[in-house]
């Protein structure tokens, strides 16, 4: 049986027995925002200026229908892609959300084990509530995403713990200088660097502890956290410290994405963080053939941003990506269940899309290609 017939049967059983059923993503972000206090909604939920980006993601895959084929076996589909050395069931991975203890107590620990147990993909935010050692006993496949500071002996105490703690890429975000315009946040006086939630890698940091001390205060946290004067050399400072792969996230210009391959990158995620920081941004899933096109498979490509069902995740790969990562989706999984929320989540999700999949008229992922979509204008 299929993954996604598998999963569907168990959620008939589970109706069966008369449990109430969340599914969709709208009747999962319905619960979370009842759930939380509108501040931390505000945080998961909101966008840059007046969330056009936000829109801008989710219209684009709109715009994209799927053209089904007919007649062909389906029966047994494959779903399993390789990247940097590593088999993983399924083309999905855990894009990083910081702070997750806003959420749910367990926070990135309950949200890696579910990750485990699906065996893909988490990528722990440098701005987790937890710490990546504590992470690490969670989840064996774990990346660690990285936000550039101006504190490079942090940064580079981050990479070589993530090293020891056996982490097994480094994710840095560079398009992301300084926090957006959050008008949302701001009407109810939410900041980032205000909550305590995000600073596990710091407070367990040696390097931070003894240059700043114990108590970090919102204007360390942002001085560690952002720099608006990033640049090139930045990059190959990290490059030059880690041997591990090195994933560039927020990529959405071709030239930029043949730079990053140049100076040394070896994976890109076409992203623009789910619309939070720059208003008015192209669609990610605009920007993807792009980005497929100039890396010419040199390195591999995946995506997030707006991905909501199965038929968004097949649309991506269709397109080019090789992995797609889910972000606000499991956060909303996570503040009403904890890790069975995130793992439900996922699975439907991968459900949803391995029985598109099939749908369309194909076994395997590899057998995605553009041309089994037609564009709307």
């Amino acid at each position: 049986m299929n993954f996604g017939t598998s999963i569907q049967t168990e959620r008939i059983r589970d109706c069966d027995q008369t449990r109430r059923m969340l599914i969709t993503f709208e009747q999962w972000e319905q619960e979370a925002r009842r759930l939380l206090d509108p501040r931390s909604f505000s945080y998961a939920a909101s966008g840059a200026g007046d969330e056009s980006t936000i829109r801008a993601n989710l219209e684009s895959f709109q715009r994209w229908r799927i053209v089904p084929r007919i007649l062909r076996d389906v029966a047994d589909r494959d779903l399993s892609v390789k990247l940097f050395g590593q088999t993983f069931p399924f083309p999905v991975g855990f894009a990083p959300i910081g702070r997750q203890a806003m959420f749910h107590e367990q926070g990135e620990v309950a949200s890696a084990k579910a990750a485990a147990i699906l065996g893909i993909p988490f990528i722990q935010s440098m701005v987790s509530s937890y710490s990546l050692e504590k992470v690490a006993d969670a989840q064996p496949s774990r990346w660690f995403h990285l936000f550039f500071g101006h504190d490079r002996d942090v940064l580079k105490s981050m990479v070589l713990r993530a090293e020891r703690a056996g982490f097994s890429a480094i994710v840095p975000t560079l398009d992301r200088p300084e926090e957006g315009w959050r008008a949302q946040n701001l009407s109810l006086c939410v900041s980032p660097f205000m909550f305590r939630y995000g600073i596990g890698n710091f407070i367990s940091d040696p390097i931070v502890r003894q240059k700043y001390g114990s108590t970090l205060t919102p204007q360390t946290m942002q001085y560690l956290t952002s720099n608006p004067h990033i640049r090139v050399e930045d990059f190959r400072f990290l490059r030059s410290i880690t041997k591990l792969p090195i994933i560039v996230k927020g990529v959405l210009h071709p030239e930029d994405a043949n730079m990053m391959i140049n100076y040394g990158a070896d994976g890109l995620i076409v992203s623009n963080h789910g619309g939070r920081h720059l208003d008015g941004a192209i669609a990610a899933l605009e920007a993807l053939p792009s980005i497929v096109d100039v890396a010419e498979d040199r390195v591999p490509v995946m995506f997030d941003s707006g991905v909501r069902c199965g038929a968004d995740i097949l649309k991506a790969l269709a397109l080019g990506a090789k992995m797609v990562f889910i972000g606000r989706p499991y956060l909303y999984g996570l503040t009403i269940a904890g890790e069975t929320g995130v793992r439900h989540v996922i699975e439907n999700m991968v459900a949803d899309f391995d029985l598109n999949l099939g749908m369309a008229g194909l076994k395997h992922i590899s057998d995605l290609q553009p041309s089994i979509l037609s564009r709307n204008s």
